[in-house]
């Protein structure tokens, strides 16, 4: 059980730290022409970190009792698990896929206007907010404790990598706007 979850964290610091350094390194010297090497590379780390969390949740499951029915925490995950999942989906889906993989970041003249529709007309940030919330409907789903703790490591790992690395570069990016 210790092992999965020194994966799940691991894993997740490895995206965080790997993607923030390699936005942050682009920024401060320019567009390199290496955005499609970073892409595989993002969707790599991300994937890992993806199986990493299931494969906690999966080993650790049973490990949380709830004071509710079996069948109520498996709805409520499964729910959570479709919402967050289905919010992530739909603000990827509006931001399009060279900004899911922060393609601003290598050339920021492509850069697009900020997102006003999609859940972004609800929410600032519905994909770091909202979308963890299948990290959390997994972790109930299988009622698996350090799935929980997992699930709230990454979104403040990646809250944190927003507010020290995204939000800096997109407010540098529409100072103007």
């Amino acid at each position: 059980m210790i092992g999965f979850l020194a994966y799940a964290i691991l894993s997740r610091l490895a995206y965080v730290l790997y993607v923030g350094f390699a936005l942050r390194r682009e920024e401060l010297y320019g567009p390199s022409g290496n955005f499609r090497r970073f892409r595989r590379r993002a969707a790599f780390v991300m994937n890992n970190d993806a199986v990493a969390f299931v494969a906690l949740c999966v080993a650790t499951r049973n490990t949380f009792r709830l004071p509710m029915p079996l069948a109520a925490s498996i709805a409520l995950g499964a729910a959570l698990a479709i919402i967050g999942l289905g919010t992530k989906l739909w603000a990827a889906r509006t931001l399009g896929s060279d900004a899911y993989y922060w393609q601003n970041f290598f050339e920021p003249e492509l850069a697009g206007e900020p997102v006003s529709n999609g859940p972004y007309r609800f929410v600032s940030n519905p994909m770091y907010t909202i979308g963890y919330l299948q990290t959390y409907g997994l972790a109930l789903l299988l009622r698996s404790l350090p799935g929980l703790f997992a699930s709230a490591f990454a979104q403040a790992a990646i809250l944190t990598f927003y507010l020290v690395v995204e939000k800096p570069h997109f407010e540098r990016l529409h100072r103007s706007s």
